[in-house]
């Protein structure tokens, strides 16, 4: 998992905006992700304040950490391997950065520009293989 230095910025430097509004940002993503993916409802709490709160923690750990790959890596692992025991399938992880983009872009506005959808989706996309391969790696061939 390995980002431009230029994506590496434009994230942390629009997620100082995205913090400012956490819970509104993690009202948006949930709503979204139940529309696009309402089998996911299922996984998560009735109410999902304490689920918003974990997850721009999350969210924020995850930013604070992208230039860190020895942190990074052993951290979006080990949430991966929990997210399979709530139920998460690597097809969710579509609908998540859907909902994640979808929240960005409100949140943010105009300052949602091409450039910072471009550096969230790069991240994004790295994240989301990252954690499946590790939540399901690939299987080794016999020796």
């Amino acid at each position: 998992m390995r980002l431009q230095d230029d994506d590496i910025d434009l994230v942390r430097g629009s997620f100082w905006h995205v913090s400012r509004m956490g819970p509104e940002t993690a009202a948006i993503f949930h709503d979204r992700l139940f529309e696009i993916a309402p089998q996911t409802r299922v996984m998560f709490p009735t109410d999902l304040t304490e689920q918003g709160t974990k997850l721009m923690s999350m969210l924020g750990s995850i930013v604070a950490r992208l230039h860190d790959h020895e942190v990074l890596f052993p951290m979006v692992a080990d949430l991966a391997r929990r997210h399979v025991a709530y139920g998460a399938q690597p097809a969710h992880y579509e609908a998540v950065g859907a909902a994640l983009m979808a929240a960005l872009s409100r949140t943010l506005g105009e300052r949602f520009t091409p450039d910072v959808e471009s550096a969230w989706r790069n991240a994004y996309d790295a994240l989301a293989r990252t954690m499946i391969e590790a939540a399901w790696p690939p299987e080794q061939p016999a020796s």
